[in-house]
């Protein structure tokens, strides 16, 4: 495969092609996101990063990570005490030395693919030419003056520009990919495919009814094993027009002959051309992409105050309109006014929206670093890569609601202080600078996410006040394919527990943090509350979530519902990223909705039917369990549970199964040394690659037809073909490999140094008996029919005495048991994914359908979530903007942003959270509203009988009373029932009738009641919430 693409300019025909394979071990979950092919690339491309302060070295850390040729840093400039604010590779100690000097060896430890240098000059105008060096060249805090003859001269060079700024809650990026950049991948998405049901004499293609097609006007398609209309079997890609969710018309098709049966459709990802202007004519006339449609109106209001920012620090020795300086804010909206009568289109500005920025305009904001950092990072990949689509041209952003109301800004709170966080104080003033000092929160998770996180803290300075801390909890050691996105870790890292690691490494970030971190490794759930007791969970101010499965995330949504906790909640996939807030008594919580359900197949397609590879994929899951992990704990149970014929075997339902299961594994199949298990491994593949083939042949023939006269063997159905065993097929073989090293390693039997040929000579003299197929073997044709096999007669009790006396007592067997395979996708070493790709890539063998390589399904299999740190990188500074107007307290919903993003189109999308659902019942003194969500009745512990009567005088006639499984009260309860309860206390009752004390470390009960309201009608009610005093 052709590694090269036909860019504008940045691979040209000399550029150096990469000296190493990519290293799958660590970049696996980049490469799930942007492909081998993009990634070579990347490999082959130099980088040029100018300014290194938060912004600069964010771009650096992200690019760094993803792997290029070559990362080359400028910034002759000496770090000062405030860009610590933001620069997380910057120490105390820095301060006066040149920022790319200490910067650039903290960036190389990232990746020791990607080479780092500095780029020695006193200015990159001095000499232009140095420039051809690079294919992309990024600017950041760069006048604007040096951005128009740089961005000039890569235009008319060849050379990719990004040229990216923030100040304060403001940001902007401007991107400059060449005269005739091509886009390989707009989207990022998997190409569609699917079954062909007809095609007509007008070109309209009909798909099988089970599910859309999904394509859009203008997408292209390719056809292969059509039937009739051949010529268009592997043709140029047709374009297609959508005509409804299970047609689309592919245009002519009346040369072409007639339609007769079969068929596949493929989505093909068609080259996108893109022309972009330079810099200079973008500056006059620019294409805004837009980051928030709520917000339609600023970005080119942002256009000029950014470039008055420009012109008044010109005028004042380069220096930027000081903190909340009102006689500078004047200035700056002054020379606005000026710029935006002078163009073709004069821009309505905001006095309130230019003053803030002038106000902003040294401001130095983690958050805000990550977030264009995070996006700069990608548009560098997207330029080098081809992969996903540029932002065209311009974008400018901002986050004003994050402006504190609690606190006062002036220009004397806002001066600077001599301090590391006087970036940020030129924002928000010294006394929210305070408040964040002294915060408690909870990091739960110290992944991809949980890193960000805490360098993001770490820097604005959260919890290093006297009374700040924050608690991380993960249980997780670091593994190498944790490296290309988790930042805070390194290779002397791996093995070790990331909440310590990541604790040690923010601590040097920011030497204010030592002693306020709390690092736990202990998961968060029903097994752990006497750790994250109810003490735990008051004492905290927020909460904020960095999991990566839905089970956690949920439990910890529900603990913050439940202690009435703030919690901030995040995910990415790939290039997609999502945030939201979720506030007590305010929005609903992340348990509020659900994502859908996993995709699923039915059992029959697996089992004899497959038609694309995730079926095959699914299947040998299956088998890898039905060989390696359950026929173990059915032999170990056998060997440990007493009676566990005549109890647990017969109670399964299916007691042939599990006999036999035991004979295979205790007699049959057992083997007594390493050549026993490669004979079995070449035996299981005889197994299901012929014999079952054969067997379904036989039950149904390539030439047999359905009731209707359709040919069975059509639409989904495809025809299989038994496989010979061939040792000289590597997919062969490396089946037998696999699966007799997982079989040996069942029985603990070592496999020693075992090399191909040996394997190839025993697998090579296994005699294997012909086969017959069975006539009594029943097989279910479709989904929709009845099982054939579902009302089978019971196995013969002879049968099963039979097989029950061949085995051996559990006694005889006195200290044996069997190792079940525990899954595990990233240790290449262990058989487990071999396995299962030469698993189904014979089953796709069998159906003629297309292999998957290794990389492939191991992606499918381990069910992995593709990632990259650019997205993470920018969903985490989305976070910490939310962070900012929790702790200012804010209780307008409209202030917060639930986000979506995905950097491969590029799109943002915002909107204010959803409100939790509301209610209400008629009480004594009228109609009472209640939150569904938040809301709780707290009770003492008095007797059952007072609990009634409180909730009576509320107006609600109980006529149910619950604890977790215990119905403590019933209104149909018999009088001496309700006598012996209602005088007990509420603890009582509970410890009673559940039979089980309340847990030491519990400070409340829950329970659910059932009541009617004033109108006689059963309402929904809060929960209610017994506080017991310990």
């Amino acid at each position: 495969m052709d590694s090269k693409m036909d860019l504008d300019g940045p691979m040209p025909d000399d550029v150096d092609q990469p000296k190493h394979d990519i290293d799958e071990s660590l970049y696996s979950r980049q490469l799930y996101v942007l492909g081998h092919e993009a990634m070579k690339r990347m490999g082959a491309s130099h980088i040029l990063i100018a300014g290194l302060r938060g912004l600069g070295v964010e771009i650096a850390k992200n690019i760094a990570l993803a792997g290029v040729k070559s990362l080359t840093l400028f910034d002759p400039a000496p770090a000062t005490v405030s860009d610590l604010s933001s620069q997380f590779f910057l120490h105390p100690e820095d301060v006066g030395k040149p920022r790319a000097e200490v910067t650039a060896p903290r960036v190389a430890e990232l990746n020791a693919y990607t080479p780092v240098s500095v780029h020695k000059a006193k200015s990159l105008t001095e000499d232009l030419s140095q420039l051809k060096q690079y294919q992309v060249v990024v600017l950041t805090g760069t006048p604007l003056k040096d951005q128009r003859v740089i961005a000039d001269y890569c235009h008319e060079n060849g050379i990719y520009v990004v040229i990216t700024d923030i100040h304060g809650l403001f940001g902007s990026i401007f991107t400059d990919f060449g005269k005739e950049f091509v886009c390989v991948d707009p989207t990022g998405e998997n190409p569609l495919a699917g079954i062909v049901a007809g095609i007509d004499g007008e070109g309209l293609v009909s798909v099988l009814d089970e599910t859309r097609h999904g394509l859009e006007d203008g997408d292209h398609i390719t056809f292969s094993e059509l039937e009739g209309m051949e010529k268009l079997n592997d043709s140029e890609p047709r374009k297609v027009t959508v005509k409804g969710p299970y047609t689309f018309s592919i245009g002519d098709v009346s040369s072409l002959g007639t339609y007769k049966r079969g068929g596949l459709w493929t989505q093909v990802k068609m080259p996108k051309t893109i022309k972009f202007q330079s810099f200079s004519e973008q500056f006059k006339n620019p294409e805004f992409l837009f980051s928030d449609f709520a917000k339609f109106d600023r970005p080119p209001q942002f256009h000029v105050g950014f470039q008055a920012l420009h012109d008044f620090a010109e005028k004042h020795n380069g220096e930027l309109p000081r903190p909340h300086a009102e006689e500078d804010a004047v200035e700056v909206y002054q020379i606005a006014q000026n710029l935006a009568g002078a163009g073709e289109d004069k821009v309505e500005l905001d006095e309130t929206l230019i003053k803030e920025l002038s106000y902003q305009a040294r401001g130095d904001l983690s958050p805000m670093a990550a977030l264009f950092g995070g996006l700069a990072a990608q548009e560098v990949l997207k330029s080098v890569s081809g992969k996903f689509h540029p932002v065209v041209q311009w974008m400018y952003f901002d986050s004003l609601e994050s402006l504190p109301a609690s606190v006062k800004r002036s220009e004397i709170l806002c001066k600077p202080r001599g301090s590391r966080y006087d970036g940020q104080i030129a924002v928000f003033g010294s006394e929210f600078q305070d408040k964040l000092a002294n915060v408690h929160q909870f990091l739960v998770g110290a992944g991809a996410i949980g890193c960000e996180m805490l360098k993001n803290w770490a820097m604005i300075g959260l919890a290093t006040g006297k009374n700040g801390s924050i608690h991380i909890t993960d249980m997780d050691q670091i593994e190498k394919s944790n490296l290309n996105r988790q930042f805070l870790f390194r290779p002397k890292d791996v093995g070790k527990m990331k909440s310590d690691c990541a604790t040690e490494a923010v601590q040097a970030m920011n030497p204010d943090l030592r002693g306020k971190i709390i690092a736990i490794k202990d998961r968060v759930g029903p097994d752990t509350e006497h750790i994250f007791n109810e003490d735990f969970w008051e004492s905290l101010d927020g909460v904020t979530n960095a999991l990566d499965n839905v089970d956690a995330r949920q439990y910890v949504d529900r603990r913050c519902v439940f202690f009435r906790k703030s919690l901030l909640e995040s995910g990415t996939l790939g290039t997609k990223g999502n945030t939201q807030v979720v506030l007590p008594k305010l929005t609903e919580s992340y348990s509020s909705s659900q994502d859908p359900p996993e995709q699923s197949f039915p059992q029959c397609t697996l089992k004899s039917f497959p038609n694309k590879i995730e079926h095959t994929i699914a299947w040998a899951k299956e088998k890898f369990h039905s060989y390696f992990v359950g026929p173990p704990e059915t032999v170990n149970l056998y060997l440990s549970q007493p009676n566990y014929i005549d109890t647990t075997l017969k109670q399964s339902g299916n007691e042939i199964g599990g006999l036999e299961t035991l004979r295979d594994y205790l007699i049959t199949d057992k083997p007594l040394g390493f050549d026993d298990c490669i004979v079995w491994a070449r035996r299981m593949f005889e197994k299901e690659y012929n014999n079952a083939i054969l067997q379904l042949l036989y039950n149904f023939p390539k030439d047999s037809t359905t009731s209707s006269g359709v040919p069975f063997w059509s639409g989904p159905k495809r025809a299989p073909t038994p496989l010979r065993f061939d040792v000289e097929n590597p997919t062969h073989l490396g089946y037998v490999i696999a699966g007799a090293n997982l079989h040996a390693f069942n029985y603990g039997i070592k496999a020693g140094n075992v090399d191909k040929n040996h394997y190839a000579k025993v697998a090579s003299n296994v005699i294997v008996p012909e086969f017959n197929p069975d006539p009594n073997v029943k097989i279910q044709a479709d989904e929709k029919e009845p099982d054939p096999n579902a009302n089978a007669q019971p196995t013969d009790d002879n049968e099963l005495s039979t097989i029950v006396k061949q085995l051996p007592a559990p006694k005889s067997l006195s200290g044996f048991k069997l190792e079940p395979v525990e899954f595990e996708k990233d240790d290449d070493t262990n058989h487990h994914i071999d396995f299962i790709t030469a698993t189904s890539n014979l089953r796709a063998e069998n159906y003629g359908i297309a292999l998957a390589d290794r990389h492939k399904t191991k992606f499918i299999a381990g069910k992995i979530i593709p990632a990259i740190a650019t997205t993470t990188a920018l969903v985490t500074g989305l976070v910490v903007l939310e962070l900012y107007k929790l702790i200012d307290g804010k209780t307008d919903i409209e202030q917060f942003k639930n986000g979506f993003v995905n950097l491969a189109l590029p799109f943002f999308g915002f909107s204010e959270p959803i409100a939790s659902p509301k209610g209400k019942y008629q009480g004594t003194s009228g109609e009472i509203e209640i939150d569904k969500l938040w809301d709780r009745f707290e009770v003492e512990n008095v007797t059952l009988r007072q609990f009634l009567k409180d909730f009576e005088a509320k107006g609600l006639d109980v006529s149910m009373v619950s604890s977790g499984v215990s119905l403590l009260y019933a209104n149909f309860y018999p009088p001496k029932k309700l006598e012996d309860r209602l005088g007990l206390t509420m603890d009582k009752l509970v410890e009673t009738i559940s039979k089980k004390p309340i847990p030491s470390h519990q400070k409340n009960v829950i329970f659910e009641i059932t009541a009617d309201d004033q109108s006689g009608e059963d309402v929904e009610i809060p929960y209610v919430m017994l506080k017991l005093r310990k």
